[in-house]
């Protein structure tokens, strides 16, 4: 399928001024253009331009997310807080979140917010970033609608839950580790039916418990209706550890909703007792750990790329040249599209059209 390459500055620009007239806030749309837009520098085409419209856009359309966001602190102390997000925009709940928590590390050593009432809030690789940018260890995850099910299950009960990572580095990319506790999420699904690319074996289970396989829209209606989940990380059964991605699966679900008295599961699912749809009611956990409590920032970022680089020195399989450590390859991406642009696919060029049109912007796109 073919791809257009979008300057940075007009996808900028068009995005900010987007959430705008859908009634974000202009310092709040820059948030969330940040946030989106940096999932596509990363290569994570899946989080990026790709979700802009059906995720945000239409949520804030069909009255399930609220553009204005109402930051409310329900609870804090020196250490921690907990947050109330009112189904408000999940990008500005979340870097907001990961600052309070970085600042109470950067005072007391270390720092915890918790966050229920939020909407979905891009890569959670960002807010890893955001702390170790300012020499921080940083960890985060967020609850989702259910579509995983648990081992030796076959209905979805939590979400693709990401435990996320980010350590401060001395080379170039920092340590960031972002990934689902499910093989795959929901979101990359999406991605490969507008791309015209089948599931993967072993990422899907059916109500009978088999594999589904094929079409990645057919795969995507089933687990809206819950005739398949996606399969956590080891896959479906023991014996390649699918258990282990199960736990870590509830912990991040745990960690989500225990401590911030928020939902949780079933009640995840963006539909009310009717079946109309309804916010999603997501949580989120924030924890920042100050490097300059312990031996220092510098020592940390050197022993850390010291690590690393042990790490990609060893022997290599055979066919292979390079082992690659957390946040290296996203790193390169960049590095080969920062003068590029952002890769935009026949269907979201579509949307970001008809997003342009409706509200009467003017801008002139590469696919014109």
């Amino acid at each position: 399928m073919a791809k257009v390459w979008l300057d940075w500055d007009t996808a900028q620009k068009f995005v900010t001024d987007a959430f705008v007239g859908y009634g974000v806030p202009y310092e709040d749309a820059l948030v969330c253009t940040e946030v989106l837009l940096e999932s596509d520098k990363r290569g994570i085409e899946s989080h990026g331009c790709n979700r802009f419209k059906p995720i945000y856009i239409d949520r804030i359309v069909a009255g399930i997310q609220n553009p204005v966001t109402n930051f409310e602190i329900v609870k804090e102390t020196e250490c921690t807080a907990v947050v109330d997000g009112h189904d408000g925009m999940g990008q500005v709940i979340g870097k907001r979140s990961m600052q309070m928590a970085i600042d109470k590390a950067k005072k007391y050593g270390m720092g915890m917010v918790v966050v229920r009432n939020s909407c979905h809030y891009g890569i959670a690789g960002y807010y890893a970033s955001q702390a170790a940018k300012q020499g921080c260890i940083g960890i985060t995850g967020t609850n989702a609608r259910p579509s995983v099910a648990p081992t030796f299950g076959v209905e979805g009960m939590f979400g693709t839950n990401p435990l996320t990572i980010g350590i401060p580095s001395d080379e170039p990319f920092d340590f960031i580790l972002d990934c689902a506790t499910s093989i795959t999420q929901n979101g990359k699904i999406e991605y490969y039916e507008r791309i015209g690319e089948d599931v993967h074996p072993g990422t899907i289970i059916g109500n009978d418990g088999e594999p589904i396989l094929g079409d990645a829209g057919v795969a995507l209606k089933k687990i809206r209706s819950g005739e398949a989940a996606l399969t956590t990380l080891g896959g479906i059964g023991e014996a390649l550890g699918g258990y282990k991605g199960y736990g870590y699966a509830v912990a991040v679900e745990l960690l989500s909703s225990v401590l911030q008295d928020g939902l949780y599961g079933k009640d995840l699912n963006g539909k009310d007792k009717d079946g109309n749809k309804s916010p999603y009611h997501l949580g989120h956990f924030f924890i920042a750990i100050d490097t300059n409590h312990f031996l220092g920032e510098d020592l940390c970022r050197k022993k850390t790329g010291d690590i690393l680089r042990s790490i990609r020195a060893s022997r290599k399989q055979p066919g292979h040249d390079h082992i690659y450590t957390a946040g290296e390859k996203e790193y390169l991406v960049w590095q080969e599209r920062k003068d590029k642009g952002v890769p935009i696919s026949e269907p979201v060029q579509k949307e970001m059209s008809q997003v342009r049109d409706s509200l009467g912007l003017k801008y002139k796109f590469p696919w014109d």
